[in-house]
């Protein structure tokens, strides 16, 4: 498979977890050494791969929620035979996040070493 339809379909995996917060599927997207960060309410906050399954596990999934599946992507690039970086933006519930996506080519599989984010919008209940 090409490295760029590759990466896709590993951001296409990141859209499913984010949307379906199916936690089996969180290995397969996240590696395990992976920190998260960004800065809610005003502070930065940073977390390892198993925080932040443990944030998924504990917040109702957008899909259970039956919220629009709102996500797409905005740019890749393969910035070395097995580094890449895609800017995305990702609906959960009300928040509309733009996240930067680090990923790495490990055993052949293209896998999210680092993720930082940012809020784009909160957007009124009901929407």
């Amino acid at each position: 498979m090409d490295p760029t339809e590759a990466i896709t379909s590993a951001i296409h995996g990141y859209f499913d977890l984010m949307y379906g917060a199916d936690d089996t599927a969180f290995p397969a997207v996240f590696h395990d050494a992976c920190v998260i960060h960004g800065v809610r309410n005003g502070r930065l906050v940073a977390w390892s791969a198993a925080e932040f399954r443990a944030v998924t596990r504990g917040r109702p999934s957008p899909a259970a929620m039956h919220a629009p599946r709102a996500q797409g992507i905005l740019g890749i690039e393969q910035t070395a035979p097995d580094l890449a970086v895609a800017k995305v933006r990702v609906r959960i519930g009300q928040i509309v996040f733009v996240d930067h996506l680090i990923f790495h080519c490990v055993d052949g599989r293209w896998i999210v070493t680092s993720k930082a984010f940012h809020i784009e919008q909160v957007l009124p209940a009901g929407s």
